[in-house]
């Protein structure tokens, strides 16, 4: 056994880690200047091809594990039992491995929070990956920076952004997705 716990000997898996909001679900336009998580499974609308792009990951071999940043929870318009029937319905509807979620606020000081790498970490350790041989998808730069300082090759839905420095940009998660397949299928 290795220092770490780990066998040395065996094969350290691949993950595609998935932000929620804005790569699964939609975000919630809540004013014209505030863009949100849903707070409600009513609001909760997957975005086009998500399952597609879900099954392509999986097809590849890959873990496909959601992080995910929460802290209406903290902020007191978010209730636990809401979030967790939000994320019943994405297992329900998507095969996902897994899901990590960080409740806390900014100020906080928690290490999961994104741009934290720790529910990377966690999921790393958890599921035996190998970070620097995985994906990390997200929609801002929070995401990209969790995924950066760990190794992870990084995916910025959306337009691209000189201020945030992603491998890839791509469209929408199935482009992403369709990209990340490609090296495994190519």
């Amino acid at each position: 056994m290795h220092a770490s716990g780990l066998d040395p000997r065996r094969q350290m898996k691949r993950a595609v880690f998935l932000d929620r909001d804005g790569v699964i679900n939609r975000s919630i336009t809540r004013s014209h200047t505030q863009h949100g998580s849903p707070r409600s499974v009513g609001e909760m609308v997957l975005l086009p091809r998500v399952q597609e792009a879900v099954n392509l990951l999986k097809d590849a071999g890959l873990l496909v594990i959601v992080v995910t940043n929460q802290p209406e929870i903290s902020r007191g318009v978010l209730a636990l039992e809401d979030l967790e029937s939000m994320h019943q319905y994405i297992w329900k509807d998507l095969a996902i491995d897994d899901l990590f979620v960080c409740v806390h606020d900014r100020g906080e000081g928690c290490q999961c929070r994104k741009p934290k790498p720790g529910m990377l970490l966690e999921a790393a350790t958890k599921w035996e990956i190998d970070l620097q041989r995985s994906y990390l998808v997200g929609d801002r730069s929070s995401d990209i920076e969790a995924g950066l300082s760990v190794g992870c090759t990084t995916f910025l839905i959306g337009l691209p952004n000189p201020d945030i420095p992603s491998h890839f940009v791509a469209d929408h998660l199935y482009d992403g997705a369709a990209k990340i397949a490609s090296f495994f299928n190519g």
